[in-house]
């Protein structure tokens, strides 16, 4: 059964509709109004804005953070027989890139704090086929960079950040998307800046990459009708442009707000579950709030009697997902071989975050939290 609370939004977009809703439909109406649905200015205009924020020379827009990281690793030339250094706590799709090019992922497992690439893993998992190293920023974190850049250069190796969380957050005064060779970034709906469908964006700083991501977004023309590379159709739609540069207006008061948020929750709930760590050389996108509890389904469980929506972000490493399973057992990857990973997998719970969060709500969950770890097992 329910309580007598309204039901609350794992992430409140239409809250966010409603404040914008006149520059959104602004925006929306002018491409309308000039009909150029693919790679119209509005698309240009943000790649130049984006680009200005995270400081980076060059800004690629694309169809998605999934076909971001395609478009990085293309750019790269990884290919059939390479292997790709990796997380196994990430969404499918880091992964996912990799196999699909015909590389093969390599994994070495994550800190326990950040939930990001542990360098200290990081060399043993590099051989004579290794083409790139590829970490992931979760949950909003920019992961230890310039440790895992430098045992690329050492090893003569490009780092692609996913940064399809963090976009926004800083590293050491550096903004994420452009602590490495190419950083990818998304604008899923549910991202701290997210479009109304699906995007992405690549960022770097070399001229060569950024000439050849554009080309490969777009059939891989260097001109039109003359196609230089084999590419894909991973062009940003200009209506979602168009909303992006709305949602980009107030950015920064969203950034602070979500900020806000994550203080709050981890005031409440620092007694009662683990909360995120954020480091001081760093700061976090927020992307996700996400706590550890022991018996975390039912924690989720008594959340969503209590009309809470909860998410985990990720229940199963890569490294156990089926479709790797001969991989797995040409690397001699089974449960443990990854044990900071897979206990984050069995533990790991996002709570409702967005700007617009009120107090008030965010005690709610907290006190829906500490109720439901301090229930006994098997009550209801």
């Amino acid at each position: 059964m329910r309580d007598n609370g309204t039901e609350m939004e794992f992430c409140d977009l239409k809250a966010q509709y409603r404040r914008l809703k006149p520059r959104i439909d602004a925006r929306i109406q002018g491409v309308l109004e000039h009909g150029r649905f693919i790679l119209g200015p509005e698309v240009r205009e943000l790649e130049e804005q984006l680009a200005g924020r995270a400081g980076a020379r060059h800004c690629i827009g694309c169809a998605s953070g999934t076909d971001a990281l395609l478009l990085a690793m293309m750019a790269l030339g990884v290919g059939p027989g390479d292997e790709v250094v990796t997380t196994p706590f990430t969404f499918f799709a880091t992964g996912e890139m990799i196999t699909l090019l015909g590389a093969r992922p390599v994994f070495a497992d994550i800190e326990p704090v950040t939930y990001n690439l542990d360098p200290a893993q990081l060399e043993a998992a590099i051989t004579p086929r290794t083409k790139a190293i590829l970490p992931v920023s979760l949950y909003g974190q920019p992961a230890e960079m310039d440790a895992i850049n430098a045992i690329g250069e050492r090893h003569g190796l490009p780092v692609i950040e996913d940064a399809a969380q963090s976009f926004g957050a800083e590293y050491k005064g550096r903004r994420s998307g452009n602590l490495s060779a190419i950083g990818c970034t998304s604008f899923f709906p549910s991202k701290p800046l997210g479009c109304y469908g699906d995007g992405g964006a690549c960022f770097t700083n070399e001229d060569a990459l950024a000439e050849a991501m554009l080309e490969l977004r777009n059939h891989g023309q260097a001109g039109r009708y003359l196609h230089t590379r084999i590419g894909i159709n991973g062009r940003l739609d200009t209506m979602q442009a168009a909303v992006l540069l709305a949602k980009l207006e107030v950015f920064d008061e969203e950034m602070a707000a979500r900020q806000a948020t994550a203080e709050r929750y981890s005031a409440l709930l620092r007694d009662a579950v683990r909360t995120p760590e954020v480091f001081a050389d760093r700061t976090s996108a927020w992307a996700q709030y996400t706590i550890e509890a022991d018996d975390r389904d039912a924690v989720a469980k008594a959340l969503e009697e209590a009309g809470i929506p909860t998410a985990v972000h990720y229940p199963m490493p890569l490294h156990l997902q089926p479709v790797y399973a001969e991989r797995a057992r040409e690397m001699g990857w089974k449960r443990g071989s990854f044990p900071v990973a897979e206990r984050a997998a069995e533990r790991v719970l996002s709570l409702p975050m967005h700007p617009y969060m009120t107090a008030e709500q965010v005690e709610r969950v907290a006190e829906a939290v500490k109720a439901a770890v301090r229930r006994p097992v098997g009550t209801r």
